[in-house]
């Protein structure tokens, strides 16, 4: 069996297309699995760290406005379908699984072309052009969000690394703490932008340390690998730890109590997947997917949720800080979260592609 994954350009496709991969593997150790991606994309450093092939097609932007350069789109768009055709026959694909993404859509009009059956998986719950357009092209449509507009689709939920969803926050919280330098005993916020980073998140929690200091709060900052501070906190306790960027995700949220971070659709479904409470603070920018991500989490009792223009340390210390000063509330908000959460998105979903696989080759 040879399957073709397509997701490029952030991690929030690329990462629940790996994860996908890890189960296939699971399942069936002699399968053979082919990425396929742009070199614009965190795919090239992601999808190598993992142990895939990865293969690279042109990427195909499509401009926002009508300007000249949407002449050359045709032309462009039918060399990236030549190269992912091309990358399809030499592996012998027999199943097409895209996440969205710059190379999605040429990965799925290439698939169409080769009679290549295909799979969509969309996380988002406004899907993108390409899964739009791939969603039209098979009857194999799975969503992460229950209420994503995709004809024919079926909610299946995101798939995740089992790093995360194995994670026991509880019995883990320990290890956890002392790997970042932390306190065993003390009520931990962990603040996080996402795999970039968010400066507005970033100011706030800064601007907060003291006060959260005074209350007995440790932190643990991901700040972003691409971004500094102006002023790093001064030393004392509780520690107050700032990193650019965490490679063990699980780690921190298995030291974390409570998480102040953006809400991309990865974000929330590791979250609630390893039950860990949060105060959702969606992108300002885009189609405000972000904050549909987080409503149902929010309105199911296991997290808060704050525009970025609002965010602020006073925010923090009159909402976030209660809430890790009382243990109770943390364990119920815990639960509430832990009850939105789905951990077997990248079996169910590894199962799917097979039998489709399979049913593909039997015709």
């Amino acid at each position: 069996m040879r399957v073709v994954l397509a997701g490029g350009g952030t991690a929030g496709h690329i990462e629940p297309a790996l994860a996908l991969a890890d189960a296939l593997r699971r399942l069936d150790p002699n399968i053979g699995i082919t990425c396929l991606g742009t070199e614009r994309g965190l795919e090239t450093r992601l999808v190598p760290a993992r142990g895939y092939e990865l293969q690279l097609v042109p990427a195909v932007p499509l401009p926002r406005a009508i300007t000249p350069q949407l002449l050359t789109v045709p032309g462009r768009l039918a060399g990236a379908i030549n190269a992912a055709a091309g990358i399809m026959d030499r592996v012998q694909a027999d199943v097409l699984v895209g996440f969205g993404g710059y190379v999605a859509t040429p990965a799925y009009l290439a698939a169409r072309r080769r009679g290549v059956p295909i799979v969509v998986h969309e996380a988002n719950p406004r899907p993108g052009l390409a899964n739009r357009l791939g969603a039209r092209l098979t009857e194999h449509v799975f969503t992460g969000h229950q209420n994503t507009p995709l004809n024919r689709a079926e909610y299946m939920g995101i798939p995740l690394r089992r790093e995360i969803v194995a994670l026991d926050r509880l019995s883990m919280g320990d290890k956890a703490r002392s790997w970042f330098g932390l306190e065993a005993d003390l009520p931990t916020l962990l603040v996080t932008g996402g795999s970039q980073g968010a400066r507005s998140l970033n100011r706030a929690a800064l601007a907060a340390a003291p006060a959260l200091r005074r209350a007995g709060v440790q932190v643990l900052h991901v700040i972003g690998p691409k971004n500094t501070l102006e002023e790093e906190p001064p030393p004392g306790d509780p520690q107050y730890v700032v990193l650019q960027y965490v490679d063990r995700m699980d780690l921190a949220y298995a030291a974390a109590d409570f998480a102040l971070c953006r809400s991309g659709a990865m974000t929330c479904a590791e979250l609630t997947a390893v039950g860990l409470p949060a105060a959702y603070i969606p992108l300002p920018h885009g189609n405000g997917e972000q904050r549909l991500n987080a409503e149902p989490i929010v309105q199911a009792g296991g997290g808060l949720m704050i525009d970025d223009a609002d965010l602020t340390p006073e925010w923090i210390v009159q909402n976030v800080l209660p809430i890790l000063s009382d243990p109770e509330r943390v364990v119920t908000m815990s639960e509430a979260a832990s009850r939105m959460g789905r951990k077997d998105a990248d079996v169910a979903l590894a199962r799917k592609v097979l039998q489709i696989a399979a049913e593909g080759k039997g015709r």
